[in-house]
């Protein structure tokens, strides 16, 4: 069963030039917002690398805490292990409200500027 293709966009998108490119590279606007993204996702990132190598050491050297049993089955390296699922879901569900927030609206102005040639 074949679907027909959208028609082409009449709004034509013209090609930045590497001196346009560059001009924008080294403009406020657009370190402003590498510096938004980068105050988030690095320390995010570290913060992050931190907790999992955390949950590695312990579960290789203090295995007698990690076998703790904290009810029923369950044990401290199983709730940790776990708690690595729910914070890697967290960070990016936060990171998608800070991008949506913060990045791309600034990342929408500085690419339809560079398309328009405005």
């Amino acid at each position: 069963m074949a679907t027909d293709a959208p028609p082409p966009s009449k709004e034509q998108h013209r090609l930045p030039t590497t001196e346009e490119f560059t001009e924008v590279q080294e403009s406020a606007e657009f370190g402003e917002l590498r510096r938004s993204y980068r105050s988030f996702a690095f320390p995010l990132t570290v913060g992050f690398i931190v907790w999992y190598l955390l949950y590695v050491l312990l579960s290789n050297y203090a295995g007698d805490f990690m076998g703790t049993k904290l009810f029923g089955n369950i044990n401290v390296a199983l709730a940790f292990g776990l708690a690595q699922f729910l914070t890697t879901f967290l960070i990016a569900w936060w990171y998608a409200r800070h991008a949506s927030a913060k990045l791309d609206p600034k990342a929408d102005a500085i690419k339809s500027r560079m398309e328009g040639g405005a």
